[in-house]
């Protein structure tokens, strides 16, 4: 079920303003992509592009952008997910690092999909300056793994707390590997559904949802 990327770029010197965004398909699942930069260096510092919409909707960004949003993360092992949005809130997400690194992880919860409950990853930090860009249908977290990272989330729908959920970042079938201890849950994040209690209690992720709290465990009801 492992799919792990890691990808290093340079950083080009170019001689124009003509600042680009690429995009690389990840292996085996459909619509995730890997955006790397082009890099405009001079004897002033550096300059490169983090956000171009006609850019994204080229990779097969679907959809408008709602919200860009900032997240810190103080210690290095504490991981934050695996969170996703359902129904008319359904979103792309492009993450970002801009300072420190992190092991960026999504798990692909759409049943039509041959990749279905299996995860993909990749070290996002502000040296190779990727950029996850990640469909509807995939729950996203993170590892930190340097004291004070920064991200930046482009979002393509507003935050519903209605039609959000996702799964265990700990859970004990699909096993993301994460690289350090695990430190620093959230009470939201420690009560999210084990994988086969998401899947006996979801039809698709495509539906409306409801919330249940059964055991101090949330679980999303399609």
């Amino acid at each position: 079920k492992m799919h792990i990327q890691k990808v290093f770029l340079g950083h080009p010197i170019i001689d124009n303003i003509f600042i680009m965004l690429q995009s690389k398909k990840c292996e085996n699942f459909d619509d995730l992509r890997v955006i790397s930069r082009d890099t405009h260096t001079d004897s002033r510092g550096e300059f490169y592009k983090i956000f171009n919409l006609d850019d994204l909707k080229k990779f097969g960004w679907n959809d408008s952008v709602k919200q860009i949003n900032f997240s810190q993360s103080f210690k290095k092992g504490t991981v934050r997910g695996m969170h996703m949005q359902f129904s008319k809130y359904a979103e792309y997400k492009l993450v970002t690092c801009i300072k420190g690194s992190i092991f960026d992880v999504v798990i692909d919860l759409r049943k039509e999909k041959k990749t279905y409950l299996k995860f993909f990853s990749i070290q996002l930090d502000n040296v190779n300056r990727l950029s996850l860009m990640i469909p509807p249908g995939f729950a996203h977290g993170f590892q930190v793994l340097e004291e004070d990272s920064q991200i930046i989330y482009t979002h393509s729908k507003e935050y519903s707390s209605e039609f959000e959920g996702g799964i265990s970042p700990l859970d004990t079938d699909i096993k993301v590997p994460w690289p350090l201890p695990v430190i620093g849950l959230s009470e939201r994040d420690k009560k999210l559904p084990l994988s086969k209690d998401f899947i006996k209690n979801n039809s698709s992720w495509k539906f409306f949802i409801i919330k249940t709290y059964v055991a101090g465990t949330a679980i999303m009801k399609l």
